[in-house]
């Protein structure tokens, strides 16, 4: 890699550091479904971010994360494993001939997330962002069948890659692990306050059941 691991996880969580002052608790209802990019993740423990944080502040870091630990396994891939790559290669074409890609480009607190809102029970979508991708995903022709062989030998050098994935993720939670008290005091400067005013506002808007002052 041009940079060292701990150059770049180091600069991945300036960025995040920088962009923590800029969040806002969300105004519009949270997701049924937890991220699974961040649900129980072995990164946000190691960097200090506890499963009460706010998913936002979670998910901008795990994924500035993950996108060093796919960076480091597509050298890897392209260095070690031809039959995945070449598999990588005819996907990323089919995927450049789609002319409708939402999902690409986004910022890394949006990277990964779903498209679209939770449906409103009783007012059905007339269409959806991942549809409309979707629909233009069917619309190209299939990747080429693979031998049985091939299959195999496929599955090899996928599980390689996750083998790999594996243990650059050990090491960016070592790394990171030197960054904890800078992000848990960035969490308490930024985020605590506003989701203990968010409680605050909340209190009082409420009746209280005992104020004998209540109608």
């Amino acid at each position: 890699m041009e940079r060292s691991l701990e150059t770049q996880v180091d600069q991945a969580v300036e960025a995040w550091l920088r962009w923590v002052p800029r969040w806002e608790p969300a105004t519009h209802r949270g997701r049924v479904a937890p991220c699974r990019r961040c649900l129980g993740s072995p990164i946000l423990s190691a960097a200090g971010i506890g499963a009460n944080a706010p998913h936002g502040v979670q998910h901008g870091l795990s994924t500035r994360m993950k996108t060093i630990v796919d960076h480091a396994v597509a050298e890897y891939t392209a260095r070690n494993l031809p039959m995945l790559q070449r598999e990588l290669d005819q996907q990323a074409a089919r995927n450049r001939a789609r002319t409708y890609r939402p999902a690409d480009d986004l910022d890394p607190e949006f990277d990964g997330l779903p498209l679209d809102p939770e449906p409103v029970p009783g007012a059905p979508f007339l269409f959806t962002i991942a549809g409309l991708a979707d629909d233009e995903s069917a619309a190209l022709p299939p990747l080429p069948p693979l031998t049985d062989e091939a299959k195999a030998a496929l599955r090899q050098e996928v599980a390689l890659a996750d083998e790999y994935a594996n243990m650059v993720g050990r090491e960016i939670c070592g790394i990171l692990l030197r960054h904890r008290i800078r992000i848990q005091a960035a969490i308490s400067q930024h985020v605590e306050p506003q989701i203990e005013a968010m409680l605050a506002e909340l209190t009082q808007s409420l009746d209280s059941p005992f104020d004998p002052d209540v109608p």
